[in-house]
Order: C-alpha cells, then structure tokens, then sequence
C-alpha cells in the first residue's frame, strides 16, 4: 500500500467514525441518560436519509438550508415522539422498552414503504461540494467527504460544550447522576428528558441526511447503524460523550483497514475490539454515569 493509498483510507476511517459518532452520541444520551434501550434509534437515522431525498428538490443547492429544516423537523418529531410513547417506559422494565422500541421500528419501515416505496435511491451532493482534490498522482479525495469530516467535528465540539459548559448540560449531568435529587430541587425533570430525547432523535437525523449522498437510501438502512452504534456505546462507556467519539473514531479505523487487510474476516473485527476492551475496561474506556 503506497502512502496516498494509506491516506485516503484514514481520511475514510476519520470520516466514517465521525458520523457514526453523530448517531451514537444520541443514543448513548438516551441509553446513557434516560435509562431506555431504545431499539428504534436507527430508524432515525434512515428517516433522516429519507429527508434529504425528499426535501432535495426543495432545497436545491442550498444545502445547508436542507440540514438545518431536517434538523428542526427531526427534533419536533422527537419532541413529539417523547411525549406520546418513551414517556411512559422510564418505571418500566428493560423487556417492555425492547418490546416498544421494536415495535416502532416496524411502524417506522411500514410508514416509510407507504409515502416513499420500497426503491433504492441516491441524494446528489451539492454543486459547490461536487469534485475533490488530488492524493499523489492518480488519486483522488472528494470534497463532499472532507465537508461530512469537518461538519461532524463542529457537532462533535458544539455537544461537548452543551453539555459541560451549560446550564443545559449541568442538568443533564445532574439527571444522569441522581434524577431524584434534580426533581428535589424543582427542575421539571420529564421535560428534560424531552429535550435530550430530541436532541438524540435531531443528531441520528443529521447524520443520517449527512451520510445520504455519500452511500444509498435504502430500505432497513437503520438495522445495521444499530447494531454498530450500541457497540460503539459499550466500548466507549454508556452515558460518555467522550468515550463515544473515542469509540467511534477507534470502529472507523478497524472497519476501514480490516476491509483492505482482512477482507473475509472483517466483519468480526469491530467485534472482537469491543471482546478485548471490554475483558481489559468492563465499564468501556470511559467510567458510566452513575444514576
């Protein structure tokens, strides 16, 4: 492997760890926080790719625009979603959320086959995105991958200092921790948790309209980042912000190489990362909130 094969691989492993870390650090602010093992959080991604195929004719080149209606609407939606169902599974037991979160899953496939079809779509990256700059001699690296890259690490810093630099994240740390003592000192905690569920349900969204044009919109497109994602939250540690973007980052570089190194064995890999951290830290690399 020359060395601008060797970089574009961990541009791609950069790329693909920061997006997943968009989806995981909402679900591990769900699992990690509120307490529910939310099944149903991969499906948020697909609606969010789902968004940017629909709302592309809208928005055109302005895409942007895009993700920031894409944002507001997944948020509302989330919001909403809170209110009429995951309210209800806080006093519940663990089977009961499975059982409901599974549920909404297959809500959300059979919703989805109804307004858009069961086809295989692609979302066109945006003009001014189009093209991408030279890597040694004969290869290429595209722009619209450097722009997913830099967008994630701007989320990535903006939910690190919500969520230790506010008074916002204050709460949430302090309702993570003991939410008793946060309801004790007036804090209308159910609202809360409202707004952490929305922001989860906004950011899995995101990346799902940030990752559309760089693979297709498809069918069961949530399964897969589902079963990552919560690999990525028990290797990072459930509850951590951190411990997630150090997870993520750490399944992009051994999904990525092991598909170039160890093509037929690399779908174990991210697997066995998580056997060996776990065996060495139980908790995952960062210590679990206490609740």
């Amino acid at each position: 492997m020359d060395f601008a094969t060797f970089l574009v691989q961990c541009l791609n492993a950069v790329q693909y760890g920061l997006l997943l870390f968009l989806v995981a650090s909402g679900l591990t602010l769900i699992f990690g926080i509120m307490g529910v093992i939310n099944l149903a959080h991969g499906s948020f991604y697909m609606i969010g790719a789902y968004m940017a195929f629909v709302l592309a004719p809208w928005f055109g080149d302005w895409y942007l625009t895009k993700l920031a209606a894409g944002v507001i609407l997944a948020a509302v939606f989330g919001y909403l979603l809170e209110w009429a169902f995951f309210s209800f599974l806080y006093q519940r037991d663990h089977l009961q959320q499975v059982l409901m979160t599974y549920a909404l899953i297959l809500v959300f496939e059979e919703l989805r086959s109804l307004t858009v079809g069961n086809d295989v779509h692609g979302v066109q990256a945006p003009s001014w995105l189009a093209g991408g700059f030279r890597l040694g001699e004969l290869m290429s690296y595209p722009w619209y991958r450097v722009f997913a890259s830099v967008a994630c690490i701007v989320l990535a810093v903006a939910l690190y200092w919500v969520v230790n630099r506010t008074k916002l994240g204050m709460m949430i740390r302090a309702g993570a921790s003991n939410r008793d003592m946060v309801r004790g000192l007036g804090i209308d905690i159910q609202r809360l948790y409202r707004i952490v569920f929305a922001g989860g349900v906004a950011l899995a969204a995101l990346a799902g309209m940030i990752a559309a044009p760089l693979s297709s919109v498809y069918p069961n497109m949530g399964g897969s980042v589902l079963i990552i994602c919560f690999v990525v939250v028990v290797i990072g540690g459930i509850g951590s912000i951190t411990g997630a973007l150090i997870a993520s980052l750490l399944v992009g570089f051994v999904d990525t190489f092991g598909k170039v190194f160890f093509a037929e064995y690399s779908g174990i890999g991210v697997y066995l990362l998580m056997a060996i951290i776990l065996i060495w830290k139980p908790e995952g690399l960062m210590k679990q909130h206490g609740r």
